[in-house]
């Protein structure tokens, strides 16, 4: 076993980087965060090792990469972020651009983007846009979504985390990103969150 113990996660050979966060326990709403790259066989630490906020309610198994070892799956609106092993998708934020050396797609959050949650609806754990020549009006599409422009800096900066994708099931869980922490400790609903700083030094 590698002294990381990431070769105990059956880490596809195709994936060369990853960001390794890791609890105390399932109810734990803090964690740690540290950044490996692959060459060959080994892995090699990148960065310090850094504090992030996890869900209110600790932790459940997502749907990603890795076969779900308990019967302790996450549900929509559980409070609890998902465990396991899942690629990203792609950045997001209030600018205009990326920040300088980010090599991930990137797309601008305006008033019109929305992250759907709303079990009942074929959008369910998607980011939709609703066009221009229509009414801005995201209730008349869903019962329940996440607005991607907030008044608030938490999704400023973010990279979505690819749970229960392709397909998605429904309700087991929607809109996970890394993102801005409300303040150093502080839970979210089920996504992992950081400073700024740290989470643009990770996206780079």
């Amino acid at each position: 076993m590698a002294q990381t113990g990431l070769d105990e996660l059956s880490i596809p050979e195709s994936h060369r980087q990853v960001v390794l966060v890791t609890a105390s326990g399932w109810d734990s709403k803090v964690a740690t965060l540290q950044c490996y790259s692959r060459t060959d066989a080994n892995w090699t630490k990148h960065g310090e090792r850094i504090e992030v906020s996890l869900g209110k309610n600790g932790l459940a198994w997502g749907r990603g990469l890795h076969a779900n070892t308990t019967s302790a799956e996450k549900k929509e609106g559980d409070g609890k972020a998902p465990a396991g092993i899942f690629p990203f998708d792609f950045i997001f934020g209030y600018e205009k651009a990326a920040p300088t050396g980010a090599f991930f797609p990137y797309r601008q959050s305006t008033a019109r983007d929305y992250f759907v949650d709303a079990t009942d609806s074929e959008d369910y754990n998607r980011w939709v846009s609703v066009p221009a020549d229509q009414p801005n009006e995201p209730r008349k599409y869903w019962s329940s979504f996440e607005r991607m422009k907030r008044a608030d800096h938490l999704y400023e900066l973010g990279i979505v985390v690819k749970h229960n994708y392709n397909p998605p099931v429904k309700g087991k869980g929607s809109a996970i990103f890394l993102h801005i922490w409300r303040s150093p400790g502080s839970p979210t609903l089920g996504c992992t969150a950081m400073s700024k700083e740290n989470l643009k030094e990770l996206l780079t």
